[in-house]
């Protein structure tokens, strides 16, 4: 079945879905695959639930009425997003980067949704079926989309590029993420590059932060740029503080954020440069920045008892490690507490990372640190760090009087460390 077809069928139903338990009545299932299941078997389970028509790539269910059958699920999806989002004609912003995409997208959507009606990425479903899910959540109402897109191999961004043909894009940074993936930190620099390339072949708008000399030898002479930064950008922004939340001077307007931390400059500043593209009023987007409120372990911060904890906790690597220590040590606290995990697909550069991270709170930092973690547990320092294997071992091990402390709580995502605050 051609996919102009199966467009005509996605125009009867209310919604896509590729999870059965979350079915709703006239839904397009589709039946992806992965390595520890098949959706082709719950096919049957999801037009009883309610679905319209379920998309399958294996012939010994297509006798189930209901089915469509097609060579790859999956392909599907994407080839089906693609066509819908040609059909929609509507801006679309695509972002990436090392760090800070989902508060960036976050932040611009909240500016522009001031003014138009916009669908973006929901959470960080920022990959090869997220965002082709993201694109078919886009109806005949929406004025403006935003996609996330996320990559740990090179080659991912040029896909989701060609799934989504952005009109605009940009790169909030390139940093030392997903360094085993990507072969290293010029690996990461290429791979992520790869918006800028499709935006140039297409002759599409790139915001730009003129600020950061990695991104602008990347873009090179391009000239369909929309910028921020400097003097001579498009948009000019002052920072001001960063402690305890972030605060910029636009237009002679202060914008106050609900953000911590230096490196929420950036994403804060990318936010207000689309709004201004966009036409959004500066009233608009103070209080849309004003508005926004982190969630998801991302820049939180948190009050428990006397003490303020900031909870970083969705993810790390070497570069925002480095940015959120730099913060932390900024403040003049006289009590603060570091509790540290593992930063995860460095590879072969793990053990030299982790080392790096340690080098630097030994220089820079007297408080009390708790590190957790194989990958820290085998750092070496002079200083008495508290080392833990595990968060078993630290949920055994810790001992905190947290009377009018500052806690940085930070690590990757698969050690969880929101879990912390369940035991502190």
């Amino acid at each position: 079945m051609n996919i102009e077809t199966i467009y005509q069928k996605f125009l009867e139903c209310s919604s896509v879905c590729i999870d059965t338990r979350k079915i709703s009545k006239n839904t397009m299932f589709f039946a992806l695959k992965g390595d520890n299941f098949n959706g082709n078997t719950f096919a049957k389970q999801a037009l009883e639930n309610g679905a319209k028509w379920a998309i399958i790539d294996d012939k010994s269910y297509a006798h189930i009425n209901g089915t469509i059958l097609v060579e790859n699920t999956l392909n599907t999806l994407q080839l089906l997003a693609t066509h819908h989002r040609k059909t929609l004609n509507i801006p679309i912003i695509a972002l990436t980067g090392s760090n800070g995409k989902t508060t960036t997208k976050e932040l611009i959507n909240s500016v522009l949704s001031t003014q138009y009606n916009t669908t973006a990425t929901i959470g960080n479903l920022n990959n090869h079926i997220g965002v082709p899910l993201t694109l078919l959540a886009m109806n005949k109402t929406t004025e403006i989309g935003i996609v996330e897109m996320g990559a740990n191999h090179k080659k991912e961004i040029e896909t989701l590029c060609n799934i989504v043909l952005p009109d605009y894009g940009l790169i909030t940074n390139f940093g030392k993420a997903h360094l085993e993936g990507f072969g290293g930190f010029e690996g990461v620099i290429q791979g992520k590059s790869e918006m800028y390339v499709h935006l140039k072949n297409h002759h599409k708008t790139i915001f730009a932060n003129t600020d950061d000399d990695l991104q602008v030898k990347q873009i090179g002479h391009y000239n369909k740029i929309f910028s921020f930064g400097n003097k001579q950008s498009d948009v000019y922004l002052t920072f001001l503080e960063a402690k305890p939340n972030v605060r910029i001077k636009y237009q002679n307007q202060i914008l106050t954020s609900n953000l911590t931390g230096t490196y929420n400059f950036t994403n804060i500043a990318y936010s207000v440069a689309v709004g201004a593209y966009f036409k959004i009023s500066t009233e608009n987007i103070k209080k849309a920045i004003k508005s926004y409120i982190p969630k998801n372990n991302r820049s939180q911060i948190i009050n428990k008892g006397t003490s303020e904890i900031i909870l970083d906790a969705y993810n790390a690597n070497p570069t925002s490690m480095k940015a959120a220590l730099s913060n932390f040590f900024k403040y003049d606290n006289d009590k603060k507490v570091l509790i540290l995990g593992d930063m995860f697909e460095l590879g072969t550069s793990s053990k030299e990372e982790h080392q790096k991270i340690v080098d630097y709170i030994s220089e820079h930092f007297q408080g009390k640190t708790f590190l957790v973690g194989m990958h820290f547990f085998q750092t070496k320092t002079n200083r008495s760090f508290l080392k833990f294997k595990s968060f078993e071992s630290l949920k055994d091990g810790i001992n905190l009087n947290l009377d009018n402390t500052l806690v940085l709580i930070k690590g990757s995502r698969g050690m969880a460390l929101e879990r912390v605050l369940e035991i502190i």
